[in-house]
């Protein structure tokens, strides 16, 4: 009995040792798992936190997304406005274009009808000069060639409304040179120096109704008028460009 005294002692001493080595171990463990915990705590934290950030970036982001996108919408329209401003102002400047290369080509039509006309002059002074002789009275103004004959050499004397047979030989050299020119026109003027125009447009219309009835030139040809000679006397013969043709032209291209 003495001797298993002792050994139960051990035991009990062995057990308590034991029993205090367990409960150290789990005190540290149980503090190895708060270090853990808390360290879990702290990851997790930062984690919060850090999702936090994350979704106020995101947010942020988004809202950039949406600004870029209005933004982007906003200049697909201004490009879609430009465009069709782009195409009425180019619309615009090609309408502009063809009106003006329309009036250009009317320019030059009436240039190149002008410069017809002066042709026409040239070649009605060549045959005057050449039909007429060179002691003829022929000049040119303001585009007509002109021709000027005495009353006496037409009519016999100052006054006569008649023409001499002597002179029918003149008229008819004029309508020669009006035949020979069928786009030209004919002004005959009876010149007065005493105001009395009457006589003077007797004398021109003498004219004019020889060319017509013995000569076969167009009464829409002529025109006859008496006026003031301005100290001259005589029956003046303009043959220039058919104005009234010339005229209707020019309108009838510029409708076109």
């Amino acid at each position: 009995m003495k001797r298993s005294l002792p050994l139960i002692f051990f035991f009990l001493l062995a057990s308590f040792s034991l029993h205090a080595q367990r409960k150290s171990d789990l005190i540290a463990e149980i503090d190895h798992l708060k270090s853990q915990v808390d360290s879990l705590n702290a990851e997790v934290f930062d984690a919060r936190k850090n999702e936090k950030v994350a979704q106020a970036k995101a947010e942020s982001f988004e809202s950039q997304v949406t600004e870029l996108q209005d933004a982007n919408n906003t200049l697909m329209q201004n490009l879609n406005s430009f465009a069709e401003v782009s195409n009425k102002n180019s619309n615009i400047v090609n309408s502009a274009m063809e009106s003006l290369e329309a009036k250009e080509r009317q320019l030059k039509f009436i240039k190149d009808a002008i410069s017809s006309n002066d042709s026409t002059t040239i070649v009605v002074l060549t045959n005057a000069k050449q039909t007429l002789g060179e002691n003829a009275k022929i000049g040119v103004s303001e585009g007509s060639v002109t021709i000027l004959s005495k009353l006496e050499a037409l009519f016999g004397k100052d006054t006569g409304t008649t023409i001499t047979a002597e002179s029918e030989a003149w008229v008819e050299k004029i309508a020669n040179i009006l035949k020979a020119n069928p786009n030209t026109a004919v002004t005959i003027e009876g010149l007065s120096m005493t105001g009395n125009l009457e006589i003077p447009a007797q004398q021109a219309m003498a004219v004019a109704t020889l060319l017509q009835s013995k000569f076969d030139i167009a009464p829409e040809r002529i025109m006859t008028l008496g006026r003031d000679g301005n100290l001259k006397e005589g029956v003046q013969i303009s043959i220039h460009p058919n104005y009234t043709g010339f005229y209707l032209m020019v309108r009838e291209n510029m409708k076109g």
